[in-house]
């Protein structure tokens, strides 16, 4: 075994398909599709005659939703290569650097939301005493953050895998 490996095991080579990728960027898309689906029942439910309460949601509550999907951007905006470019690889000096710093911003946000959703249910939803089908509304709002999380750390991941059939074009 080469000294220069972290583990001890090597990937499957079916890992390195165009398939998978395509896969995994379906999937995140699924997952985001899926918390901006349970955002917007919050919301709906929230203003329908079935909620006899006076608690709704409101903008305080798809603000960590924003916040988590702009964190989203942020993230999948850095390609892996850059985070270990060194200055002469790329036009510019300190491009590694910048792109770490990007990708700190962007991993900032998206705790940010989460922490902001979590923020939004105890101060609304459990510390008032709502009761549980309106205690729904908050807890809908930390699991749409969770899935924008999940769904950018999918399609980080996938976007970044590298295979022998993708071609690097640049002028």
């Amino acid at each position: 075994m080469s000294e220069d490996r972290l583990w001890k095991f090597r990937r499957p080579e079916w890992l390195h398909s165009v398939w998978v990728r395509n896969a995994g960027v379906y999937t995140a898309g699924a997952l985001y599709a899926a918390a901006f689906y349970t955002i917007l029942d919050a919301a709906v439910w929230s203003k329908s005659p079935l909620n006899g309460s006076n608690v709704h949601v409101t903008f305080v509550d798809w603000l960590p939703f924003l916040i988590s999907s702009l964190g989203m951007l942020i993230t999948n905006s850095v390609e892996k290569a850059r985070l270990s470019a060194d200055s002469f690889s790329y036009s510019g000096s300190g491009v590694a650097w910048k792109a770490r710093v990007v990708l700190f911003l962007g991993f900032a946000a998206l705790a940010g939301g989460m922490a902001g959703g979590v923020t939004v249910f105890v101060l609304k939803f459990a510390v008032p005493g709502v009761q549980w089908p309106m205690l729904g509304m908050g807890l809908e709002n930390i699991i749409a953050n969770a899935l924008v999380g999940l769904s950018s750390a999918v399609l980080w991941v996938s976007q970044n895998m590298e295979d022998e059939y993708s071609y690097n074009l640049a002028l």
